[in-house]
């Protein structure tokens, strides 16, 4: 009897969500978010339905994830946008997450917990944010680019007009102002390389 309701209301849940649908039809960047749903779903461990009920499930559950789909639609045409602001009303974004809409966010972005994280930056594909984490500016300078497969780990802080290489891990609480080389772990305040291509070092971010 528990596993039939537990299955009525993640129906339900699912129904609850669905107008959402509308964002997505209208989207010039379904291929993206597709994508998106996949890796979050395979991130999540969760069972792989069908892409549309998966689609749903990461609507209905996972508020970071409602967040970087809005951001998604925000990059399409003026019609999506006045209805995403409609939208929104009823299906408000998470409160603790802020995605500058001005950011170019590769696909395949898995935002885990996220609670008070501020992305104010480009992003490569496949990428993976924790929570406390801010990538943004430090001045007027500018702000980060990060590349492909890049984690920035709990509550890393990454800022200034600054390039993070390709395959990058950026330690937990590492504050990093400074360019960092692909195929790099970093670490500490300020931070510094301690493994690159796979061997233990001690060095200096230039």
């Amino acid at each position: 009897m528990k596993s039939v309701f537990k299955g009525i209301f993640f129906t339900l849940s699912l129904l609850w969500v669905s107008p959402l649908l509308v964002l997505f039809g209208l989207s010039a960047d379904r291929d993206t978010i597709r994508y998106d749903t996949k890796c979050w779903i395979e991130n999540l461990d969760r069972p792989n339905r069908t892409p549309l009920v998966n689609l749903l499930y990461l609507l209905a559950k996972h508020p970071e994830f409602l967040n970087l789909f809005y951001h998604r639609i925000f990059q399409g045409n003026a019609l999506s946008r006045i209805l995403l602001g409609l939208l929104k009303i009823i299906y408000r974004p998470c409160p603790y997450l802020f995605i500058d809409n001005s950011s170019k966010i590769g696909a395949g972005l898995f935002l885990q917990h996220a609670f008070s994280t501020i992305i104010m930056a480009d992003l490569g594909e496949n990428c993976w944010v924790n929570q406390q984490v801010t990538v943004g500016y430090k001045d007027r300078t500018g702000r980060p680019t990060i590349g492909n497969n890049v984690r920035i780990t709990a509550g890393a802080k990454v800022l200034g007009n600054i390039k993070v290489g390709d395959n990058v891990v950026v330690g937990a609480n590492a504050v990093v102002v400074k360019n960092v080389p692909e195929n790099c772990v970093v670490v500490g305040v300020p931070a510094y390389i301690v493994k690159r291509d796979g061997v233990k070092v001690n060095e200096p971010l230039v």
